[in-house]
């Protein structure tokens, strides 16, 4: 006889615990299935996210731009390093550790709220009964349960250039981009995305010479223009040998090493030898072992769970969120989801706006934006003010020995409403979420202009570009 609930939450990354904490603080009895294991065996929930993405990639940035700073930039600060070495295997434990710890807060949240959690495989097993949904669970959980409301949260995968499969020892996903045993002399990066660019910084920093290989002929062409040119000066006086407009023909594993044979932007054919060679080109939505076809669950032409603007799918009851729909692949979006189909579910009015979603880069300088980029709103015909300033003019990132980059606004030129910002610089994570916070309360330029911000700040860089907007910069 199945276990019942009011609601299954498929996953435990980002979207799917968040949801199942948001559904049982709203009264609902709430299990959450998730298969991802530890080194041991044990239940590690957290998804990709937690796992093998954001937060260790985090950590192995924090402790690369550690070492990086102990090795040159200390000294202007007084800080004289004798014998400087570099211990990665203790740099990987930590990084471990700090997952374990993230793994750890899951288990102890879904305690807290009582979510039961299953660790396992959940499949569906054919249509509903009265019962609800039946769902099986693979080992170590070996269980039946079911529920009437289902919330489909299983994320994504990388996606494989074709013929050159993840052996995870050569040819690296971020899993194993996370891990590798010694720093390589030679490494490559196919794919100059948020990915791409993050992992290859972090080996970069350690002593790796990193080539980056993009298929596109712009560099970040999601992110505004300007912005983007800054930061591809930056990465290349850093190191980074990053090439546009890159076909990939073949890539073959020798015993040690991985041959890519591309074609430059000026479709000339070159071969290089790597190391290790790291993909990221993208990720796919994650629907193995479902039981999709079993239900009549509708997927997209791209293999996405097929939602609705609420994250309805076309069956009762059964809801999707996070990298397995539709929109951009980021925890936090996932996050949003969850807690708004979890109070759709009990009746309330669960709200996502995509259009003050922020994204980040976590390079060295950070990158960070929210709403639209300036050649978007040309693109679309919108009359708009640009305003920027420096952190080379701003005092707290002088002392911080940090003066890269710049915050730009980007305003409606007749309501002055905030349409874009984006920040390349220090600590930009941080810095965009009071842009977001002025966008979601539809906020002016002049709004931000007129607040106090800390002085010695970054944010006072945030004040000063929405003083830009109207040309009354005080510091530059």
């Amino acid at each position: 006889m199945s276990k019942q609930f009011d609601v299954v939450v498929i996953g435990a990354g980002p979207g799917g615990y968040i949801a199942a904490i948001r559904a049982a603080q709203l009264g609902f009895s709430v299990a959450c299935v998730d298969d991802w294991k530890n080194e041991k065996g044990g239940p590690a929930p957290g998804g990709t996210c937690t796992n093998v993405g954001c937060i260790p990639s985090k950590a192995l940035l924090q402790s690369s731009e550690h070492f990086e700073h102990a090795g040159h930039a200390f000294k202007e600060h007084g800080i004289d390093v004798a014998g400087l070495s570099l211990n990665l295997e203790q740099m990987i434990k930590r990084k471990a550790g700090v997952v374990k710890q993230n793994n750890d807060g899951i288990l102890y949240l879904f305690k807290k709220n009582k979510v039961t959690f299953f660790h396992g495989l959940a499949s569906f097993t054919g249509a509903a009964t009265a019962e609800g949904y039946p769902l099986t669970i693979s080992a170590p959980a070996n269980e039946s349960i079911s529920a009437k409301q289902i919330i489909i949260a299983t994320g994504s995968n990388a996606r494989a250039l074709p013929g050159a499969d993840f052996d995870e020892k050569l040819i690296l996903s971020n899993t194993g981009a996370l891990d590798i045993p010694e720093v390589p002399k030679k490494l490559g990066v196919i794919g100059a995305g948020v990915i791409g660019l993050e992992m290859g910084s972090v080996w970069r920093r350690l002593g790796a010479e990193v080539t980056v290989l993009e298929g596109l002929p712009t560099f970040l062409g999601a992110v505004d223009e300007q912005i983007a040119k800054e930061a591809n000066k930056m990465f290349t006086k850093q190191g980074l040998s990053i090439n546009l407009g890159c076909k990939i023909n073949k890539v073959t594993k020798g015993d040690n090493n991985v041959t890519v044979e591309y074609d430059n932007a000026k479709g000339e054919a070159n071969t290089a030898v790597f190391d290790k060679l790291i993909v990221s080109i993208g990720r796919t939505p994650n629907t193995n072992g479902l039981g999709a076809d079993k239900v009549g669950l509708a997927l997209d032409e791209r293999g996405f769970v097929a939602v609705d603007h609420d994250c309805k799918t076309n069956l009762p009851g059964v809801w999707a969120i996070g990298d397995v729909v539709r929109g951009p692949m980021l925890a936090h979006k996932a996050e949003e989801e969850g807690v708004a189909v979890a109070e759709r579910m009990a009746g309330q009015h669960g709200h996502t706006n995509f259009n003050t979603i922020p994204w980040v880069i976590y390079t060295s300088p950070e990158i960070a934006w929210v709403g639209k980029t300036e050649q978007t709103l040309k693109a679309e015909g919108v009359a708009y003010k640009a305003g920027t300033f420096p952190f080379l003019a701003n005092g707290r990132a002088r002392a911080l020995g940090d003066t890269s980059g710049m915050v730009k606004f980007l305003a409606d030129a007749n309501t002055d409403e905030i349409l874009g910002v984006h920040i390349i610089g220090p600590m930009a994570s941080e810095l965009i979420s009071e842009a977001v916070v002025a966008m979601e309360f539809k906020a002016s330029a002049e709004d931000i202009a007129r607040i106090c911000h800390a002085h010695p700040s970054l944010s006072e860089a945030t004040k000063e570009a929405a003083l830009a907007i109207d040309k009354r910069t005080l510091n530059f």
